[in-house]
């Protein structure tokens, strides 16, 4: 399979003040997907500008025809799987069905207690998620849904007419635990990873990816447990958290050579940042494009 590149646009910019200039401008450039965080503020930008996804996404739509869009990733530390279920359908109809939901457990930063509840546990998190997820696929593959569990319930929930993607739109699964890959194996289109947040600081490219076949090796073990076979689901690296992501960006050759040793292993998409200036994402624009237009074909 041809390695497919995507980027993730953070909503940090104002839609008139560069926002919708450049989710265009990723379409032009031939990327497959266009994602954005789903989080209410984010590490060095908590102070500064940032904005709804599910409204930049919808946005998104509207300014471009091709590009497909999602999140990387929504969580449950602020959403709830009725009202997401209603907005999910509503922008796959938007964008007549470009949309593909990235979904994780969510984490323990700033915003993940932002309405107030106490800090959750890993346990906590992977508890929720195991509810929220399978909720979630109800909601978006049947008309009326109720359902009542411990931290998740819909009474009579609507949602007709569904998506435009059938069954429903796809979800992209992130997760590297035991709990969080079996729901990637039962639920997911896609799974996510960002490698082992254990090298970023201090690890090796060599270690990262003997980490990253490790979990491809779990996936592929919680597919077979489910009856799935592990090809069906693409896998996606979200780059920017690996030893190398001082370099990746640096130039088309060290990009090149970074996503053929991860689409040896199996990585179907590679996902890189779009440049934000005087930040953990700032890269030269001029290779970051020239990545963008010339590497896949160098990967074929």
């Amino acid at each position: 399979m041809t390695l497919r590149l995507s980027t993730v646009i953070l909503p940090v910019d104002r839609w008139h003040e560069g926002g919708r200039a450049a989710w265009q401008r990723a379409e032009e450039l031939g990327f497959h997907a266009g994602y954005t965080y789903d989080h209410l503020s984010w590490r060095s930008f908590r102070d500064d500008t940032w904005f709804g996804a599910l409204p930049t996404l919808t946005a998104a739509a509207t300014a471009t025809e091709r590009l497909r869009l999602g999140t990387l990733v929504t969580s449950p530390n602020f959403r709830h799987p009725v009202t997401l279920a209603k907005e999910l359908i509503s922008l796959d109809d938007i964008s007549g069905g470009r949309i593909t939901l990235g979904i994780g457990a969510g984490g323990d930063g700033f915003d993940a207690t932002a309405l107030g509840q106490e800090r959750w546990t890993p346990r906590e998190r992977a508890d929720r998620f195991a509810e929220f997820v399978p909720l979630l696929d109800r909601l978006l593959t049947e008309g009326a849904v109720t359902q009542h569990g411990t931290f998740y319930s819909a009474d009579e929930a609507r949602n007709i007419p569904g998506c435009v993607q059938r069954p429903r739109l796809p979800f992209a699964v992130a997760a590297t635990g035991p709990r969080g890959l079996r729901l990637a194996a039962r639920h997911g289109q896609a799974w996510v990873t960002t490698g082992d947040p254990k090298l970023y600081a201090d690890g090796t490219p060599e270690q990262s990816v003997a980490a990253l076949r490790g979990q491809i090796d779990k996936l592929g073990t919680a597919c077979a447990e489910a009856g799935r076979d592990v090809t069906e689901l693409d896998k996606i690296l979200l780059t920017g958290f690996t030893p190398e992501q001082n370099t990746v960006l640096r130039s088309l050759d060290a990009f090149v050579d970074f996503a053929g040793r991860h689409q040896e292993l199996g990585f179907t998409e590679i996902v890189i940042h779009w440049p934000v200036p005087d930040s953990l994402f700032a890269a030269d624009e001029a290779v970051f494009e020239k990545i963008a237009t010339e590497a896949v074909a160098q990967l074929a």
